[in-house]
C-alpha cells in the first residue's frame, strides 16, 4: 500500500513538474513575442520619424533657395531699372 502511494505521489510530482515547464516555455514564449513586436514597433516609429525630419529638412532647403533665387532675382532687376533711371536721367 505504500508503495502505491509513494508512485501516486511521484507521478502527482512528474505532472506538475511538466505543468510548470510548459508554463514557463508559454511565458517566455509570450514575453519574446511581446518584445518582439515593441521592437518591431518602435523600429517602424524611428523609420517613420527619419523619414518625416527628411522630408522637412528637404522642403525648407528647397524653399530657401527658392527664396535666394528669388531675392537674387529680384535685386538684379531692381539695380538694372536703376542704372537704366540713372543712365536716361544723365542723357536727358
Amino acid at each position: 500500500m505504500l508503495h502505491v502511494i509513494v508512485v501516486v505521489v511521484a507521478e502527482i510530482e512528474v505532472v506538475v513538474v511538466v505543468v510548470v515547464v510548459v508554463v514557463v516555455v508559454v511565458v517566455v514564449y509570450v514575453v519574446v513575442a511581446v518584445a518582439t513586436a515593441v521592437v518591431i514597433v518602435v523600429a517602424v516609429v524611428v523609420v517613420v520619424v527619419v523619414v518625416v525630419v527628411v522630408v522637412v529638412v528637404v522642403v525648407v532647403v528647397v524653399v530657401a533657395v527658392v527664396i535666394v533665387v528669388v531675392v537674387g532675382v529680384g535685386l538684379v532687376v531692381v539695380v538694372v531699372i536703376v542704372i537704366v533711371v540713372k543712365l536716361n536721367s544723365w542723357r536727358g
